[in-house]
Order: C-alpha cells, then structure tokens, then sequence
C-alpha cells in the first residue's frame, strides 16, 4: 500500500495487554505534555537540537499536536500516541513518514547496503517515556511495531530510525535482527542518523 494516498485506510489501533498506540490529537497535549518534558533530555539527543526547551509549554505543545493531528488526516505522515493499557497516561510516541517527507528529501542519505532508500515502504521513529525505559518498554514497543507494519500495514521494507548520539535506543535496535542500512544526515545536525532495517 502507499499510505500517502488518502484513500488507502491506515491501521488505527495497535493493542498489547501493555500499552496501545492511536492516532495523535490537540485534546491529547496535557498528557503528552508530561511525557515529553520528563524525556527531554533523551528527546534533545534524539531530534539533534534543543527541543523541547525548559521553557516549553502547555499551549506550545497543543499547537504541535495539532499540526500533528492535521497532517496525519492529510496522510501526509502519521503520528500515534503510545498510551498505557488504561489508555490514561502517555508513555512515548510513533511516527511513520514516506520517503518524501520534506525533511527527509533535504537529507543526504548514504546507502549501506543493497537496499535503495526510495525502495522504502516506511521511514518509523519512536521514542518512550524516560520513565518506561528500565522496564524495557522500548524494547515491546519496538517488536509490536515490527510485527503492526509487517502485518496490517504491508509497508515492507520498513526501516526504524534513531540518532547516533541517543547511546540508549542505538544499543536496543543493535540488539535485535535489524540491519543497519542507511546513515542520514540533517542539514546543521551534528549527529546522523541510523536507519535499520
């Protein structure tokens, strides 16, 4: 399927008896809020720049999680919230993008094996809770997240981006089958970015 093309249904759900994933919304912010202002020191590493800052607020976030909102409708991209099993606190975040996503298309992008980037059915970035962490959360999420889009969203080949300098989520996707395959590389990042798959 090509999940950019607006008739296409998308999964909207992923449950686990852990955790489930849907889709983003405004109404979302308090509690996506606190998730990522307790993670912000993982989230910096991870987005290569100072955000969120100390001074990020409340209403900030909103706005974010409404552009969020907006372009998963226009299947331009698609952003879930990982919420716990009760579906009351946020304990991390997905997102799925095309190849074509704008910030992707300014990236240079160095192919490490025999797989072409424009090959890709999805580009995925994920991150939980810095309080999620020493329970291996991560590491359920991501495994739920490969058997989700090998399953429901036939996206294949799907790759599952992080930042080199985020030490913690580098080592987890090391310790799996995942092959890295491409090193991406931001315009003014100084850390690039691992894509396995």
């Amino acid at each position: 399927m090509s999940f950019t093309d607006p008739t296409e249904a998308v999964p909207t759900q992923l449950r686990t008896a852990e955790f489930m994933l849907r889709p983003i919304e405004a109404d979302d912010a308090e509690a996506d809020y606190a998730a990522v202002m307790e993670t912000r020191e993982d989230l910096r590493l991870w987005e290569q720049s100072t955000w969120p800052e100390d001074d990020f607020t409340l209403a900030a976030n909103r706005e974010d999680l409404a552009r969020l909102e907006s372009r998963h409708g226009e299947h331009r991209a698609f952003t879930f919230t990982v919420r716990d099993a009760a579906d009351i606190e946020c304990v991390g975040c997905v997102y799925v993008f095309p190849t074509t996503a704008a910030f992707l298309t300014k990236a240079a992008v160095t192919d490490l094996g025999d797989l072409g980037w424009t090959e890709l059915g999805a580009v995925v970035y994920f991150w939980v809770r810095a309080s999620r962490l020493a329970s291996g959360l991560d590491e359920r999420l991501l495994a739920a997240l490969r058997t989700w889009f090998a399953e429901e969203w036939m996206l294949a080949p799907t790759v599952y981006v992080t930042n080199e300098q985020y030490r913690h989520q580098v080592k987890l996707l090391e310790r799996t089958d995942l092959t890295l395959r491409f090193e991406l590389r931001e315009p003014g990042k100084p850390g690039a970015y691992l894509a396995y798959g």
